[in-house]
């Protein structure tokens, strides 16, 4: 039978370096959670949030699913947002795609997939929005890093039109929404320039 008991031995290295860094890091981090950021990111395992940001953990609320998607109908990304934002007051939501997802490209590859297809559903449907300009695009690879462009700027908008947003900006409250795309070929994020505020 396989094991993880490496995993714990990897975890015991990583809080020992972390404690001989910081000996009271555990200790603040288990008081308090006050993260000024909600990451909205793929499943991906080669796109980790805090540390492709240079950040620790509690400094950033992290939520990820196949291909960063944000559907009105997913009451676990929605809670997320609301927590983030109602209760935790974070500052700034970053919805994060990454160059060679491999839920961009399931969507396109004419193959079932059996429940994921339902998802893929959703990423299909930014493809009809906005296929005049992918179809425009011969190189494959060009047209599937514009669809994870188009794909972010899709799940900003609906971000932005959750029930929760639209409630937190009519009452003033500062959260800004932001979309990026994380290229795996260089470790480098791109603004998309579609930053949202209530302004």
């Amino acid at each position: 039978m396989s094991t993880i008991k490496h995993l714990f031995e990897n975890n015991k290295k990583w809080a020992d370096k972390i404690t001989a860094e910081n000996p009271h890091f555990f200790q603040g981090l288990s008081e308090q959670q006050s993260p000024k950021y909600l990451w909205i990111g793929c499943s991906d395992s080669r796109v980790p949030a805090n540390e492709l940001l240079g950040m620790q953990p509690g400094e950033v609320f992290v939520h990820r699913n196949i291909a960063n998607q944000v559907i009105h109908t997913d009451l676990n990304c929605l809670s997320v947002i609301q927590f983030a934002v109602d209760i935790l007051k974070v500052e700034h939501i970053i919805v994060c795609g990454h160059y060679s997802c491999g839920g961009i490209s399931a969507a396109f590859d004419d193959k079932s997939h059996g429940l994921i297809d339902n998802w893929l559903r959703h990423i299909q449907d930014v493809y009809r929005f906005n296929k005049k300009k992918l179809d425009a695009v011969a190189d494959e690879p060009q047209r599937m890093n514009l669809m994870c462009d188009l794909n972010v700027i899709e799940q900003v908008a609906n971000v932005c039109n959750t029930t929760i947003l639209r409630n937190a900006w009519f009452t003033k409250q500062n959260v800004t929404v932001h979309g990026l795309v994380y290229n795996l070929h260089d470790g480098i994020l791109k603004d998309l320039n579609v930053s949202v505020n209530s302004n």
